[in-house]
Order: structure tokens, then sequence, then C-alpha cells
């Protein structure tokens, strides 16, 4: 599908100032995407919206449908009579610059499991408790499953599933009613932060769309083992008789990592999402598109092929690759849905069948700044070599910052880059910000902590280590008049700037 000229602004909504520790629904995205217009953007990208996992990844999510609890505004809540003003006091660690999640995450439960109580006590005949009901019941293919798997977890003490007693973990019906009836308190607790998320969510989104301002969503191809969705869908995924994993996912050694990268996900089995026409995958999508408006598909080059890592293997050195659903699933999801404007996350080893598949679909595909002057003017990532299906990045956040790149750039690259984009340097940032809008590349998109040119402390991950990423707050303080007026005068020069 081909995507309207334009650009936006990369920032995941827990790096947005607020009250409670991290960023939320409440006003401060609410301000992001007024000053998102005032600088003549028409896009917001963001993270996976599901909740955290290891390492307090976006992308190590307990559920492939389920939203964030910690992006609840506790203020709206407080607005409906669920929490009191002294309770939505934030206390003096969650004012720090960045997520502190051992603070936050406790703070914010806490809270939602009061509001949800006081919830609960409303009349039956109250609009909201009408409102909630119907939510889980539109919501109840996936909300059942995740609700009840999230009560079994805490009562496990959050060990994988596959720990749990058998009964459980194989899903024996007897027990997992007898279970339903035991934790009922705290399923209803699970399915009132849904509600909360999705409907302060699409307001949020709702708020964006009339302002001309669309959401650039984030799907992980591949899910956590301890998952809602592994746990209720078994024959999906390549696990042994015991529901652990008998392969996992990864990609191989290359010039970044000697061993490969072994994330651990378990891998699809393929053949049986054909079976039943991807309809896993379907209502996947499905749902991912309720909540933004245009999807990013990270590691796409996993649909045509996957590096295979046998379970027992501690590194992804001894693996190999396997042949993906290829075109099929994408035609499952294109019949169902209807063609839907998807971002293919294209980098690191792209074979011919992965560029075809993407060109087949007419993704768009990605090109990053801060990989475009390692070599000569050969280097695809380059600007003169961009094609108009594409999305182009100064970084990621998978990148460091732009300024904190240019600080580590070999000596090479200072002098290719300082050639290409006609600078002494001194402005590294806002050159690469410049050079994305100038690029034929229908999309541009920039994060936050560039246009506001802040160092590499302020990146959001570091893929590969595990412990003290996603925590990157901005503050409004930081944010001058004139960053909008650059970014908005800049799209009017390349013609990126809203309608």
């Amino acid at each position: 599908m081909r995507f309207p000229r334009a650009s936006g602004v990369l920032l995941h909504p827990t790096s947005l100032p607020g009250p409670h520790g991290s960023g939320d629904c409440g006003p401060a995205a609410y301000h992001f995407v007024d000053w998102l217009v005032s600088a003549g953007q028409s896009l917001w990208q963001i993270l996976p919206l599901t909740g955290i996992g290891a390492g307090n990844s976006p992308y190590a999510s307990n559920s492939a449908f389920a939203g964030n609890p910690l992006l609840v505004d506790l203020k709206e809540l407080q607005r409906q009579g669920w929490l009191s003003d002294a309770e939505v006091l934030p206390t003096p660690r969650l004012l720090d610059q960045r997520v502190d999640y051992a603070e936050v995450r406790p703070f914010r439960m806490q809270r939602l499991a009061l509001a949800a109580q006081r919830f609960q006590a409303l009349p039956a005949q109250d609009e909201r408790r009408l409102r909630f009901a119907q939510f889980c019941l539109r919501h109840a293919v996936w909300l059942d499953d995740y609700a009840l798997f999230m009560a079994l977890s805490e009562a496990h003490d959050f060990d994988e599933w596959c720990l749990w007693p058998s009964p459980l973990a194989r899903r024996e019906p007897f027990a997992l009613a007898q279970v339903a009836a035991q934790h009922a308190e705290r399923i209803a607790f699970w399915k009132f932060c849904q509600w909360c998320f999705f409907r302060q969510w699409l307001e949020l989104k709702a708020y964006a769309n009339e302002r001309g301002v669309q959401i650039v969503g984030d799907v992980p191809i591949f899910i956590g083992h301890h998952s809602a969705e592994v746990w209720s869908h078994q024959a999906l995924f390549e696990l042994d008789a015991d529901g652990r994993p008998t392969v996992v996912a990864g990609v191989p050694p290359d010039f970044f990592s000697a061993t490969g990268q072994r994330w651990g996900n378990p891998l699809y089995r393929w053949e049986v999402h054909a079976r039943d026409g991807y309809a896993w995958w379907v209502e996947r999508m499905r749902g991912i598109f309720e909540l933004v408006d245009v999807v990013r598909i990270d590691h796409f080059r996993g649909f045509a092929g996957y590096w295979e890592i046998p379970a027992s293997e501690p590194t992804a050195i001894h693996g190999q690759w396997r042949s993906g659903p290829g075109a099929d699933l994408f035609k499952a999801i294109n019949a169902a849905l209807g063609p839907m404007p998807i971002i293919a996350e294209d980098l690191g080893v792209i074979t011919p069948d992965v560029d075809a598949l993407r060109r087949r679909f007419q993704f768009p595909g990605m090109r990053i700044l801060q990989f475009a002057f390692g070599g000569d003017s050969s280097n695809v990532f380059l600007p003169h070599h961009h094609e108009c299906d594409t999305v182009v990045y100064p970084g990621t956040h998978d990148n460091d910052t732009s300024i904190g790149w240019w600080g580590s750039a070999t000596e090479h690259e200072r002098h290719f880059a300082r050639a290409y984009l006609d600078t002494d340097g001194h402005d590294m940032a806002w050159a690469l910000i410049r050079s994305a809008c100038a690029s034929v590349a229908d999309t541009a998109i920039y994060s936050m902590q560039d246009l506001l040119s802040l160092p590499g402390e302020c990146r959001m991950n570091f893929p590969g280590q595990s412990e003290g990423w996603w925590e990157w707050r901005m503050q409004w303080s930081q944010v001058q008049d004139w960053h909008a007026q650059r970014l908005a005068g800049l799209c009017r020069l390349y013609d990126r700037v809203r309608s």
C-alpha cells in the first residue's frame, strides 16, 4: 500500500512526562498530539502497547492482545470517583526523569486494584457497568484467557506456566473451571484494567485522528513463552509434551555479534496455522488495527525465513534457517481484513525472497541513516538510493541517539557524513533530520530524542543488553518553540507538511 508523503515522531507513551512515574494516556499525551500538529506532523509512532516483560521490554509481553495497564491514566480514574485525591498524589521517586519500574509498577497496580474494587461496588444498573460488560463480550476471544492467565500467574509467583500443576498447564476444563471460580475477583480486576486501557487509549487515538495525526503501532513477530496466547494456544507453537519450547527464535552470528542473538521466544508451528487459515494471526492483526492506524511489523524477514535454534543451545550459533509462511499468511490477512497499511522492518540479513515478499504486498521497508556512512556511495541506506516505498529514520528505538552515534562514529563515518550532508558536524541530529525529511521516501520518522539533540544516555534501548533500558522520559522544559517551528519549516520545504 503506497503511503502519502508525510512525516512523524517516534515517542513511546511511557516516555511522556506525568506525575506517576511514567507517561500514560493522560494530559501529557494529548499535549503531545497538539505539539505534533504545531510541528506539522501527521504520524505518531510508538512501540508495542502490550504489557512489559523481562528487562521492562514492551517486546517481551505476557499477551499479544492486552494493553499495558501501566499506561492507564490514574487521574481519569479519580475523576470517575474510583480513587481519592490522596491516592493519586505522587511520591518524590515518581518524579524522577527516568522510569523507575520498581517504584512505578507497585504504585500504579495498587491504585488500579483500589479503583477496580470501587468500580465493582457500583450498582448493576450503572451505565459504566454496562459498557464494561459490552467490552468483555466484544473481546472475549482473548480477554477471558488473558485474565485467567494473569490471575494464575500471580497465584504461582509468576513461574513459567509449564511449571504450574499439570491440569492447569494442560488446560484441563474441570481444573480451569475450579480456578476461575477461586480467582474470580482477580480475573475481574485484570479485565477492568484492560477496559480502562482500551477506553482511554481509544479516546486518545480519536483525539489524534480528529487532528490529522495517525498512530503508527508496532507488532513483534514473536511472542513470549510465558504469555496468555502460548498457554491458551499451545498447538500453534513448537512445544514439547510438557509445554517447554523445543526450538526458539533469534538471529545468526553477524558483524555485530559473534554468537548471534538468542531471543528465546517459542517458534510457530506454521503448518498448524496454515490448516485453519492463519486465524490466530488474522485476529492478532484485527486487534492491533483497533488500536492504531498503521502497523510496523518487527523482524519482517522471519515471515520469509527464520533462524531456528535448539532450545538447549545457550547461543544462536548452532541454528538453521527455516522457511516461513511467506505470501500465504498475508493473503489470508488480506482476505479477512483487506489490504492493511503495514511497514516491514526489513533490517539485518535481507535476502531476495524477503524483498520479494515485501514488494509483492507493497509494504514499505525501512532505511536507517545511522547505517549509511560505514561504507561508500553504494550503501543502500544513503538517501540517493532510497525508494518511495520506504520509511526513513535517522535512528530507531534500537539505535543510539544521533548525537550519541556521532560521538562514537569512526573517523571514516565522520568524514563521509560531513561531506555527504555538507555539515561540519556541530548539529548532527538536525543534519540527519533534514536529510530524512528531504529523502524521496514516502515516510520520514524522527525520534523525539533527536529532535531535542539529546546524548546517548537518552537512547531507548540497547539490543542484547537486558537491564537499564526502556526508561527514558522527556520533560516539557526541554521542548522550545523553535523545535516545532524548525520541524514544520523543513516539512513545508520538502513537501511533508500535514494538510
